[in-house]
């Protein structure tokens, strides 16, 4: 018996070991979670929440035009109408709305300098009569705006205010995924709410936003944290809180940061002449698709093809050309088109742009002197000409006339009228309204120069064809069946 009760007593002990041993691995994550206690402290006299106001003539009313669907959300989208964080009066749907209104907006900064310099969102402030800043310390000064970049939503703003507490700013570039990182903001206008979670990815490009290499978090961001701080571990900045993918209006576990490098290189421009100028090259391009890739004689989908070159700008003089693939730029390898922007929109003006670029098969080194970025120029579609052909693309297309030139903003091409459903063009994406301008690298100056070089085309083989489609030039990749 004392030997069976020794060896029982061993067992036990045995089991009672493994388990505190185990229970000791599961409780050991949790003594790592961090506590953001003395980053909150520090940081949060730094946060301050804006407020502003604008006259508008609108027949809808700011809770109407809350409702306009937008996935990608920036916060102006903080419009609150009044009374909203209170009780208010009904109002008869049906009466009369006076035209001229006020409306307002709940937004985040933080101050980056003693004497009142505050960073937020550029649409945070957009279109505001008056900016109104409160500090954690419950005072309340008017903010003046020094300026505001609406291509990276970065503003500027100052208050009359010394001795103020300010954040330090941290390294955006050497961000990780999988990192901690904490917000504070004024989310529903509730001052000073803090949120945390982890990076989720970095370098996310939005649609229309090229030049800003997003910081996305599943940190809660809510209307009213626009403009807000986004903390490391250690209460650096690393970010400026900005917007979110949701499909509700709220929060739905993906918020995306401006880069604080992208924020403070803004703000030091605007700080030094109320304007921000970036690199302009003066190209529309596109990405590379498989299928263009293969059209090109590229292995793999990299690069950032040229569509198409203003005719006065930096590239044309450089002499790059629609049809051209940019590898490398300064260095940089170009894996995507959404990269080339943002190296080209970090040079100063009248730097110069080092270019390796795909021409024909054969790879060459082009170099630019990069420009101021310009003013935005619009062209719109007109009405088709009568006389149509058709050709063995699936294509009814008719001819570029001088009046449809001016119309549709080329200087040469076919208008493609309609669309066979079953041809080549259709699975390429073809659409009515497209202008075909090239083909397989051939100008494309009528129909009869199409149909010259639809004849050399090969079957069951992918090529490049251009077009200019709502006043863009576009290129698609078609592919002949075998006949």
């Amino acid at each position: 018996m004392d030997v069976v009760y020794r060896r029982m007593s061993t067992w036990l002990m045995a089991t009672v070991f493994l388990i505190a041993a185990h229970c000791a691995q599961a409780a050991a994550p949790l003594a790592q979670l961090p506590d953001f206690t003395g980053l909150v402290k520090s940081a949060a006299p730094a946060v301050v929440n804006i407020s502003t106001t604008r006259e508008v003539n609108t027949a809808f009313s700011p809770f109407e035009q809350q409702q306009l669907p937008d996935i990608f959300r920036h916060f102006f989208g903080d419009q609150f109408p009044p009374g909203a964080m209170g009780p208010q009066q009904p109002r008869s749907p049906g009466g009369p709305r006076p035209k001229g209104r006020e409306l307002s907006s709940l937004g985040s900064g933080f101050i980056i300098s003693k004497d009142g310099y505050i960073l937020t969102n550029a649409h945070v402030i957009d279109g505001a009569d008056t900016i109104k800043v409160r500090l954690n310390d419950r005072r309340e000064l008017t903010g003046k705006l020094i300026g505001e970049d609406k291509k990276t939503d970065v503003a500027l703003i100052k208050v009359d205010a010394t001795d103020l507490p300010t954040l330090d700013m941290g390294d955006s570039d050497s961000l990780e995924v999988g990192q901690w990182v904490v917000a504070i903001g004024s989310p529903f206008g509730f001052d000073h709410s803090v949120t945390s979670g982890i990076v989720s990815a970095i370098d996310r490009t939005l649609p229309d936003d090229t030049y800003v290499p997003f910081i996305q978090t599943d940190v809660a961001i809510n209307p009213g944290n626009s403009g807000g701080p986004l903390f490391n571990l250690n209460g650096q900045v690393i970010g400026i809180n900005s917007q979110i993918y949701t499909r509700s209006g709220g929060f739905m576990g993906l918020s995306f940061a401006i880069p604080i490098n992208v924020a403070m290189d803004i703000a030091d421009q605007l700080k030094k002449d109320g304007q921000v100028h970036r690199g302009w090259l003066g190209v529309v391009i596109q990405p590379v698709s498989r299928d263009l890739a293969r059209s090109f004689g590229l292995d793999q989908e990299t690069g950032a093809l040229v569509a198409d070159v203003a005719p006065t700008g930096p590239a044309r003089k450089a002499g790059l050309k629609a049809g051209d693939i940019i590898l490398e730029a300064n260095g940089e390898t170009v894996d995507s088109s959404d990269e080339l922007p943002r190296i080209v929109g970090h040079l100063t003006p009248g730097d110069t742009l080092s270019m390796k670029v795909l021409r024909n098969g054969h790879h060459t080194t082009l170099k630019a002197t990069v420009a101021d970025w310009p003013k935005d120029e619009s062209s719109s579609i007109g009405d088709s000409a009568d006389e149509q052909r058709h050709n063995s693309l699936g294509l009814q297309v008719t001819p570029l006339t001088d009046a449809l030139k001016g119309q549709l903003s080329v200087d040469r091409g076919v208008v493609v009228e309609s669309v066979d459903p079953d041809g080549a063009g259709a699975r390429a994406g073809i659409q009515p309204g497209d202008v075909i301008t090239s083909l397989n690298g051939k100008a494309v100056d009528d129909v009869a120069a199409l149909e010259k070089a639809v004849g050399h085309l090969p079957a069951e083989k992918p090529v490049p064809l251009r077009i200019s489609r709502d006043g863009q030039p576009l290129f698609v990749a078609i592919t002949l069946p075998k006949k």
